[in-house]
């Protein structure tokens, strides 16, 4: 069995949308260099102030 990582050991990225760091998760793992939001809302967000500025 695998030992299990401590979620302070995990990677971790700035949000490109509200400037938050968040860490990486299980469903991120194939693209994780491709990540750039924390969540669905925040890339709204960024996709809306890129197309209006």
């Amino acid at each position: 069995m695998p030992k299990m990582r401590k979620k302070a050991d995990l990677p971790r990225k700035t949000c490109a949308a509200c400037g938050l760091p968040f860490v990486w998760r299980r469903k991120w793992a194939a693209v994780w260099d491709e990540v750039r939001y924390c969540s669905d809302r925040c890339r709204s967000a960024g996709k809306h102030a890129a197309a209006r500025g």
